[in-house]
C-alpha cells in the first residue's frame, strides 16, 4: 500500500510540475482510451447496445485518440507551436464530446427532446421492408440501459471529457508557457 501511495504521490508532483515530459496530454489519452474501449467493451462484450446518441458521443474519441497518439508519438520531433495546435484542437474535440454527452443526458433525464429517429415516433415505414423489421433493433435515446451510483453512461462520458478537455488545456497552456520561457 505504501508502494501505491508513493506511486500516486510522483504521479501528482510530475502532474503538477513544469516538466516538458507530456505527462497531461499522456493522461488525457489513456482516459480518452479507457473509454472508448470501455464503449465499445460494454457493446460487444457487455450487449448493450448504443443508441444513436451513444453512437454520434464516440466519434470524438475516434477523431482525438488518434490524434493524440500522433501528437505523443511525434511528440519531441514536431515543431512545438504545431504540438500546441494539435493539443489544442484534440482539446476543442473533447469539449465537443462534453456538449454532446450533456445533450443525451438531458434527453435521457427528459430536460429536452432528442431526435425524433431515437425518441419519436421515427420516419414513416414503407410496407415492402415488412421483411426487414426484425433485424432492425431501434434503441430509444431516452431510455437508460446502465446506471451506476445514479449516472448514466452518458453522464460519465460528460465527466471523463471534462478531465480529458481538462488536462489537454492544462497541456497546451504548459507548453505554451514553456515556449514562451525559452
Amino acid at each position: 500500500m505504501r508502494k501505491l501511495i508513493a506511486l500516486a504521490r510522483q504521479y501528482l508532483e510530475l502532474l503538477f510540475s513544469s516538466h516538458p515530459f507530456p505527462i497531461r496530454a499522456l493522461t488525457g489519452f489513456a482516459i480518452a482510451l479507457v473509454v472508448i474501449l470501455g464503449a465499445l467493451g460494454s457493446q460487444y462484450v457487455g450487449g448493450i447496445l448504443p443508441c444513436e446518441l451513444c453512437l454520434l458521443q464516440r466519434w470524438p474519441y475516434y477523431l482525438g485518440v488518434p490524434l493524440l497518439a500522433l501528437v505523443l508519438a511525434l511528440w519531441k520531433w514536431i515543431p512545438v507551436p504545431l504540438r500546441i495546435g494539435l493539443t489544442a484542437i484534440a482539446t476543442l474535440i473533447f469539449i465537443v464530446s462534453i456538449g454532446l454527452a450533456v445533450y443525451h443526458v438531458g434527453v435521457q433525464w427528459k430536460f429536452w427532446p432528442g431526435p425524433s429517429s431515437c425518441t419519436g415516433p421515427g420516419v414513416a415505414i414503407d410496407f415492402n421492408q415488412i421483411s426487414n423489421l426484425s433485424a432492425v433493433e431501434v434503441v430509444p435515446c431516452d431510455a437508460i440501459d446502465f446506471s451506476l451510483f445514479g449516472l448514466t453512461m452518458a453522464g460519465y462520458n460528460a465527466i471523463a471529457s471534462a478531465v480529458i478537455s481538462f488536462l489537454l488545456g492544462w497541456s497546451v497552456l504548459g507548453q505554451f508557457q514553456r515556449m514562451k520561457s525559452k
